[in-house]
């Protein structure tokens, strides 16, 4: 069995992340960027696909653990039988050194420690070569297949099997440090660091950057994960945000709705850089405005729903037969077949969010206007193709209603531009497509019976996407149809108090299978709750909420209330970003809204 998502505690470099559970065994780690091939990927398998479990020998040791403030430094506390060790776990900022630091030291007694090195490269495909290059006072091992290489420096490794492993003892006062790092394989083994000073460093960083949210409010500590969790996804070069650190964690346990969220898809990451706006972080809108620039240049009908973590537009959808799979949940799958669909709403997101970050005081420069422009046009060009909208079905393409209220999100934008900010552009021709489309929507999209918003044109079912109607000023939050929204979504998509994206037994999606309740959604019905005067109901549904996340303030895409489990891949921007923007709301931050109406 594998072990539980919830168990799992992420670190990051603001590259790549890895995943470390409560247990001691680093399961998940691709370098040298997210969406690169895996070094150990047990979470997709077992330990013969790669792993580094760092542990007492005593089976019956006990661990808690913690980060160190508002960092991704992972403090483990383990009491065993022979002594007490606090192990810090940390991936170093460091722009030409990637890896992974795990330092043990010793609190009380003297603890006998194992560490077992599974190193298997390109998905588990590769077993490297590997062999001794230190000394006997300073061992290294290196290892090395294809293009890739990794150097550990700490206690011996000897080989066991298909394994390496070390036994050492920690007393108190003692330190040892185990150092992995990653580097090409036809280049010299990369050198030692200070420990020391690597470590210092990602405290100060990440609480420097954490303290400059001005975040507040009862769920302020949630929050600040959250935004955290959300700049841990944030590539430091390129600015692309990728939507979550790992590939094929299920949404259905043992079923095939596994897919690979190592990438950038233009949404998530407008919705992101709104956050960032939100709470100050201008610089990171600066750096993702420049990704889009280059990852969308040239016609503007060929851009994509999502790309590569530099821009990179072949993301071909493929399976890894060689990995069994989550809890056995196949196929693993990288890439994501999604980059060939048409979302009418995701240009919509993103002259959105740039409008955003034009209002906070972001300059335009003729290249940053011209790029809108010609998405404006686009979009104009194609108000009355259906899509595969927000959740990404591979069913038939339909009219959704949440798309038509992005298409004309995106047309409004274009004239406030225009308008109110004197930039060019046709907003007289603009005008007229979008109020097109709001007569289409308000004739074709709301259920005469019920008085809501229909998921799409064909339907009489309502789907979660609907909540973000009011986000862009669409329609007031306490709009008839609103309320008549939220109450079929209760009716229809509440379960066990947790949100689903829509019903999947329509077979709109075209997918076999079920799946969970979706964690942004029952933090969009906070927001909605909280804007249409149910306060109660907001804080009520967000107590419920904030017990969700795990003990160390992460979230995945989905959760099971009936096992408490989390489901999905992890951590998520979009639950961590609903997240922060159901708390400012509670906190009286209208966030996106505010300059809407």
């Amino acid at each position: 069995m594998s072990l539980p998502i919830e168990r799992y505690a992420v670190l990051s470099d603001c590259r790549s992340a890895a995943l470390v559970s409560d247990d001691g065994s680093l399961d998940w780690l691709c370098l040298p960027r997210f969406d690169s091939a895996s070094i150990f990927a047990k979470l997709l398998g077992d330990d013969e696909h790669g792993s580094w479990s760092l542990r007492p020998a005593d089976p019956q040791a006990r661990p808690s653990r913690r980060y160190d403030g508002d960092s991704f430094v992972l403090v483990t506390r383990w009491e065993a039988s022979d002594g007490v060790v606090d192990v810090y776990e940390f991936m170093p900022l460091h722009p030409e050194r990637q890896g992974v630091v795990r330092r043990v030291v010793g609190v009380s007694g003297a603890v006998e420690m194992t560490s077992e090195l599974r190193l298997r490269f390109d998905y588990a495909r590769a077993t490297p070569w590997v062999r001794q290059i230190g000394s006997h006072d300073m061992p290294v091992l290196r290892a090395l297949a294809g293009p890739d290489s990794v150097v550990v420096r700490g206690p011996r490794l000897h080989p066991d099997g298909r394994a390496h492993r070390a036994v050492f003892a920690v007393a108190a006062g003692e330190t040892v440090d185990s150092v992995l790092t990653w580097g090409e394989a036809f280049r010299d083994a990369p050198d030692a660091f200070d420990v020391d000073d690597a470590l210092d460093h990602a405290r100060g960083w990440w609480s420097e950057w954490a303290g400059r949210g001005g975040i507040d409010g009862a769920h302020r500590d949630l929050a600040v994960r959250s935004m955290l969790v959300l700049r841990a996804l944030t590539h430091a070069d390129t600015g692309g945000i990728v939507a979550a650190a790992t590939t094929s964690l299920p949404e259905d346990f043992g079923g095939a709705r596994n897919w690979d969220y190592r990438y950038v898809w233009l949404r998530d990451a407008a919705l992101t850089l709104e956050a960032y706006i939100d709470h100050g972080y201008l610089g990171a809108a600066h750096r993702w405005r420049r990704w889009l620039l280059r990852a969308v240049a040239g016609d503007p009908a060929d851009v994509q729903v999502l790309y590569g973590i530099a821009g990179e537009r072949d993301l071909s959808e493929r399976e890894l037969p060689q990995l069994p799979g989550y809890d056995g949940s196949r196929p693993v799958r990288v890439g994501n077949g999604a980059v060939d669909q048409y979302q009418a709403d995701v240009l919509g997101e993103v002259l959105v969010a740039l409008e955003s970050a034009r209002l906070a005081g972001l300059d335009e420069t003729r290249f940053s206007w011209g790029l809108q422009r010609a998405l404006v046009e686009q979009v104009a060009a194609s108000i009355d193709r259906p899509d595969n909208g927000i959740w990404e079905i591979r069913g038939e393409p339909r009219m959704f209603t949440h798309s038509r209220v992005m298409v004309w999100a995106a047309l409004d934008r274009g004239i406030r531009a225009v308008e109110e900010h004197g930039l060019e552009g046709p907003a007289d021709r603009w005008r007229a497509a979008r109020d097109a489309v709001r007569r289409r929507i308000e004739e074709r999209a709301v259920d005469p019976a019920t008085g809501a918003f229909r998921q799409h044109e064909d339907t009489d079912e309502v789907d979660a996407s609907l909540l973000l109607i009011p986000t862009v000023g669409f329609c007031a939050a306490d709009d008839p149809r609103m309320r008549a929204t939220v109450a079929r979504i209760e009716q229809t998509l509440l379960t066990d108090g947790f949100v689903l994206r829509y019903r999947t037994q329509t077979g709109v999606d075209g997918l076999a299978g079920t799946e969970h309740p979706f964690l942004a959604c029952s933090f969009w019905l906070v927001r909605q709750y909280a804007a249409m005067g149910r306060g109660d109901d907001a804080r009520e549904l967000m107590t419920r909420l904030a017990a969700v996340p795990n003990d160390l303030g992460l979230m995945s895409e989905e959760y099971d209330p009936a096992t408490g489990r989390h489901v999905g891949n992890t951590p998520q921007a979009l639950s961590h970003l609903a997240l922060v923007a159901a708390a400012d709301a509670l906190a009286g931050r209208t966030g996106r809204a505010a300059s809407r109406h």
